[in-house]
């Protein structure tokens, strides 16, 4: 089961992956040169409205408001947060892996790790950390106590596992990027391409815009 899941986390992983790149060749690139065009219309239009407010038709448009730097994004990391991520990262980092299996799981665990940490979620580090530490491998000896608490935790290790590959699998599969992916698959099951259609839409208004520029400007 626990195998199945990651197997099925590194496929869906892939197609997503796979998608982003053709969509930002195809689409995003377009989006971006829309976008640049209606900056240079709302700059122009600004420098119009401007030079009729003044009576001065020489005058270029006003310069727009500085970046307000105290609206940057907040960062949720404290030196607690980084320190422990340090401690889970030495831990279970995937180059300290002796075989396969281990180094998957390590794999899991950091992919797992490195959000929490972009998160700020102590809390979640830590579990991990402790998680990595009740790990079967850590209990020695050959007797039968010893080797009972090595099922038990393997059992528990492998729920773990489990849980991972759910919540990542999950994460994937809620993100506004698959949902997209999700209706152009949807569409070319029945013979539509919707890429094709948004590059179309997209050229179309990038000339509306390009004409309303050159017009804006033609008028200066």
């Amino acid at each position: 089961m626990v195998g199945e899941r990651a197997t099925e986390v590194a496929r869906v992983t892939r197609e997503l992956t796979a998608f982003k790149i053709d969509y930002r060749q195809r689409v995003g690139r377009l989006h971006e040169e829309l976008d640049e065009l209606e900056a240079a219309i709302a700059e122009a239009e600004l420098g119009e409205i401007s030079r009729r407010l003044d009576g001065n038709e020489g005058r270029t448009g006003a310069a727009p408001p500085p970046h307000d730097r105290s609206e940057a994004m907040p960062r949720y990391t404290s030196d607690a947060v980084r320190k422990l991520f340090r401690d889970v990262a030495k831990a279970i980092h995937p180059d300290l892996a002796d075989d396969e299996d281990t180094r998957h799981r390590r794999h899991a665990l950091m992919i797992e790790a490195n959000r929490a940490y972009a998160l700020g979620d102590e809390e979640r580090l830590r579990w991990i950390l402790e998680s990595w530490e009740r790990r079967p491998e850590a209990i020695e000896g050959n007797d039968t106590d010893a080797t009972t608490s090595r099922l038990v935790r393997r059992i528990a290790q492998l729920q773990d596992q489990l849980a991972l590959f759910t919540r990542e699998l999950d994460a994937v599969k809620d993100s506004p990027m698959w949902a997209l992916k999700t209706m152009v698959d949807e569409a070319s099951a029945n013979g539509k391409d919707l890429v094709r259609d948004m590059v179309a839409r997209l050229k179309a208004d990038i000339m509306i815009a390009r004409n309303r520029l050159i017009a804006i400007q033609s008028t200066s």
